[in-house]
Formats: structure tokens, sequence, C-alpha cells
């Protein structure tokens, strides 16, 4: 997508009142947690990791700050990228840290002053100018939100032409992409749902030798991403093929239900926020 494109949405995107609940459906990049951002086998989670999240308190305590993991390693070499920003991300996002989301930035931008191609560190910055372009338009800074969103889906857009065949770049901008499309108008959400199924198909492909031994719960998150994306996109066929895969992983949990009640014929789009991984 060119950034002049993107243009092109601010005035309509100044005109939502909805979009001061940007920040809400973001949630839904809590897909990038575990397994599901690894590119090599994820260690079997936790019993509790993959169990229904208990409704958030009415004041949460923040989560805990990824300061101690960042010091102790070099963003430049590490293979997980996102274990040393997500923590302070969705204490930003669920608890609106934005102590913990500065934190979360700075590492971002300090790691790209230092390697300005480092493409993990470019995605997750980009979502992060998104989260802010929301704060902006709930503040009535219209401007600002604008700008920030334009930059945000930018920034997503070069770290995937700079990492095409990374899970931890393709995870990222997919759940972003998923989260704010409801938002924007046609034809502009159809390409970013467009790019959202892209994300996470190639996801899939690239995890598709060690899929079966991820947690349950990352492949439950990609597999609804898909199935949801899919049948927002029209694609009823290729929607209902994830969600059977997607019954058959999630069992009890929220994302089993929500498949089971998709092919007894509820069709409706549902939001499926994360919660359990980021809300303590």
């Amino acid at each position: 997508m060119e950034i002049t494109a993107n243009r092109s949405l601010v005035p309509v995107l100044r005109r939502t009142a909805r979009l001061a609940a940007l920040l809400a459906p973001l949630a839904a990049v809590s897909a990038a947690c575990g397994g599901a951002s690894a590119d090599a086998p994820a260690a079997p989670a936790p019993a509790a990791a993959a169990a229904p999240a208990d409704p958030a308190p009415a004041h949460p305590a923040p989560a805990p700050s990824t300061a101690a993991a960042s010091a102790e390693a070099d963003p430049l070499t590490t293979d997980r990228f996102d274990l040393l920003v997500r923590d302070d991300f969705f204490a930003g996002l669920l608890h609106q840290d934005t102590a913990a989301l500065d934190r979360a930035m700075k590492l971002c931008e300090d790691t790209l002053a230092r390697d300005p191609n480092h493409a993990e560190a470019m995605v997750w910055h980009g979502g992060g100018l998104i989260m802010r372009a929301g704060v902006a338009f709930r503040a009535g800074d219209r401007q600002r939100g604008g700008e920030l969103w334009v930059k945000g889906l930018a920034e997503m857009d070069r770290a995937i032409q700079i990492q095409p065949d990374k899970v931890g770049t393709r995870i990222p901008r997919g759940a972003t992409l998923l989260a704010v499309a409801q938002f924007v108008p046609e034809p502009e959400r159809g390409r970013l749902l467009e790019k959202a199924v892209g994300d996470y198909e190639r996801a899939l492909a690239l995890q598709k030798d060690h899929f079966d031994r991820l947690s349950s719960h990352a492949r439950s998150q990609l597999l609804y991403g898909l199935a949801d994306g899919w049948h927002r996109r029209g694609d009823e066929s290729k929607a209902r093929a994830y969600y059977q895969q997607l019954e058959r992983v999630a069992g009890t949990s929220p994302y089993g239900e929500r498949a089971r009640a998709y092919l007894a014929g509820d069709t409706a789009s549902r939001a499926m926020a994360c919660g359990g991984c980021h809300a303590n």
C-alpha cells in the first residue's frame, strides 16, 4: 500500500466517531504471542495459558515490564524480538499504561537506530503508532491521529518488504490489520483484509512443518484469524474450512465455541480478545 493511498483515508477516519474505540479491537494483536510468533517449535504451554481468561478486573494491575528482558538480550541478535516488547505493548493496550508503551516504542526506536532495516522492530513500532493514532483520535487530535495512522501502516508494510518470510513480521501486521479494517470503508477495508489474511496464510505456511507442536492457544489464534478474515472477505468456503480446523484444535475454549457456533449457522463476525497471555 502506498502512503499516498493511505492519506486518502484520513478525511474519512477523521469523520468516524467510532475510531475512538480503535484500541479495543487491537487486542487481536495478541495473535503474536507464544508459539504463533515463533519461527521454531515452541515448548508446550502451561495449562493455564490455554485456559479461557477470567474477565479483567475493573482496575487491573499493570503488566510486568519487559525492561529486564531487554537488558539481558541484544535486540539485534535475539531470535524472539517480540519477547522483548510484547508485555509492555500489551500493558499499554490492555491497561492504558502509557509508560509501558513508551518503553516498548523506545526499544524499537533504539533498535532501528542501530539497524534501520530491523524488520521486527519496525513492524512492532508501526503497530504502536496505530495504537497511538487511536489515542490521538480519542483525545480529539484528528490531524495527529491521521498522521500516525499513515506512518504506522507504512512502517508495517516496509517491514514485510524487508522480511516477507518471517512469522515475527507477518503475525503482528496481519493481526493489526484484521483489527482496524472494521473501521475503514470499502474499498480500503477489503485491501486491508486481503493483506491481513495473506499475512496469516504465509505465517501458517512457514510453520507447517511444526504447526502441530505449537501450543493450542497459538494454533487457535492463527486459525481464528484466518477463519474470521476470510469470512469478512466474503469467502465462506475458506472460512468454513478454517473453522472446521479450529473446532478440532480449540476444544472447549472460547475459540472452539466460536467455531461450533459458526458451523451451526451463526456467521456474524465477533471480536475475540486474547486476554489470557497479557491481562495479568
